[in-house]
């Protein structure tokens, strides 16, 4: 069977997130697509299916269980499927969160994600919040991750994690941010923790974007932003809100083409 591994939002290679890919003709047994992620020990591994009208069913796998949204993987796959298939811009993708679309232009690509309006909180555990130096400056949620404004791109920079503290949360993520930053190029900055559900620190994170870009549009009084997420590896994405849509650009790269061997009679593909 063939895989695939793309760096995702980024135009270089060894910079922003990677992901697995395999496109399959009929899905996998759960157990085994959780084994190939384990196997892979990326943040994600994707799995898309072709369906009777064109469009694709995707699937996504940590290495701890599967998840119901993940950005980047999504880019990695569109990314494969234009650049191996006769595939037409946009492609549509069926998720368990709706469908998610991705664009190509000569600028890039365009990925296409549901709003998620962040939800005020009143207070984070408190052993969450004995990790930052200060208070933070806004603290809020969306259905899968805990957000925290720090007031200040130096901040969330400085920031160091507790992955011990930080894996109490379980299968829920922390996004910390902050305005400005990295030389003033972006509007906002991240960085985001789910060492719960396998992954320590995540380079670059399409879906943390869905309930951020809400958040700082309303903040800085304007749709379009350029975010940076401040990781090791790190990542742009320029950003638009539109209505109920959030809108990612950026780029992609394949770093590796592979065949994987499978048990007999389980390949799918």
């Amino acid at each position: 069977m063939r895989m695939y591994q793309v760096d995702a939002f980024t135009d270089r290679l060894f910079k922003g997130n990677p992901a697995a890919v395999l496109i399959l003709q009929d899905w996998l047994p759960d157990e085994l697509m959780l084994a190939i992620a384990q196997e892979n020990n990326l943040a994600e591994t994707a799995f898309a299916k072709v369906q009777p009208d064109g469009s694709w069913a995707l699937r996504w796998f940590t290495p701890a269980y599967e998840v119901d949204f993940c950005g980047h993987a999504t880019l990695a796959t569109a990314h494969i499927l234009f650049t191996t298939t006769d595939a037409v811009s946009p492609i549509i993708f069926h998720t368990r969160v709706g469908e998610l679309g991705v664009s190509r232009s000569e600028g890039g690509y365009h990925l296409d994600l549901p709003r998620l309006s962040p939800e005020a909180l009143d207070a984070l555990p408190e052993d969450i919040i004995g990790l930052f130096t200060h208070p933070p400056v806004h603290i809020f949620r969306n259905f899968e991750n805990l957000f925290a404004d720090l007031g200040s791109a130096e901040a969330v920079i400085q920031f160091v994690p507790d992955f011990a503290v930080i894996g109490r949360l379980g299968p829920i993520g922390l996004v910390i941010t902050g305005q400005e930053g990295h030389g003033a190029k972006a509007d906002f900055v991240s960085r985001y923790f789910a060492p719960g559900a396998g992954i320590p620190e995540d380079p670059v994170t399409g879906s943390i974007h869905a309930t951020l870009v809400p958040y700082w549009a309303a903040r800085l009084g304007r749709p379009k932003l350029v975010a940076y997420q401040a990781s090791a590896r790190g990542g742009w994405l320029d950003c638009e809100l539109t209505d109920d849509r959030v809108v990612l650009g950026g780029h992609a790269v394949t770093f590796m083409e592979a065949t994987i061997s499978l048990p007999p009679s389980r390949t799918g593909a």
